[in-house]
């Protein structure tokens, strides 16, 4: 077995574990994004962090604005987000300063994020 398959095997084992239970009730921080290739077209789930706002979501960036992630779903003006087991399809994506989002998120969130250097935010809002 290549040195490449023994370090992805434990990598996508993880990463099913996590995208089975993220976007469930029982991890309300965590959510899916669903969101289409840019240039493949190919359906991708990605977790995230995920606070609701009263018109829709923010997703804070500890990557800021370099993931394929943010950039999919930039380009393509929305995509969906498994949160507390439901589907929210959303859109008008917007990069936000992580300070002027700080209220949805509590105490401790605020701290981590702080402690992380996290100064953006994606904000999504509910497909109307």
């Amino acid at each position: 077995m290549s040195t490449r398959l023994m370090r992805s095997g434990p990598a996508r084992l993880f990463n099913s574990l996590v995208l089975r239970f993220a976007g469930t009730r029982y991890f309300p921080l965590y959510g899916v994004i669903e969101h289409r290739g840019r240039r493949s077209g190919r359906i991708f789930y990605t977790v995230v962090v995920v606070r609701p706002v009263a018109d829709g979501f923010v997703v804070p960036m500890p990557w800021g604005e370099r993931t394929d992630w943010y950039r999919n779903v930039r380009a393509a003006g929305g995509c969906a987000i498994r949160w507390k087991g439901r589907h929210h399809p959303v859109d008008r994506p917007e990069t936000v300063d992580a300070y002027a989002m700080m209220s949805a998120f509590n105490d401790l969130e605020r701290a981590i994020m702080s402690r992380l250097g996290i100064t953006r935010c994606l904000r999504l809002r509910h497909q109307t």
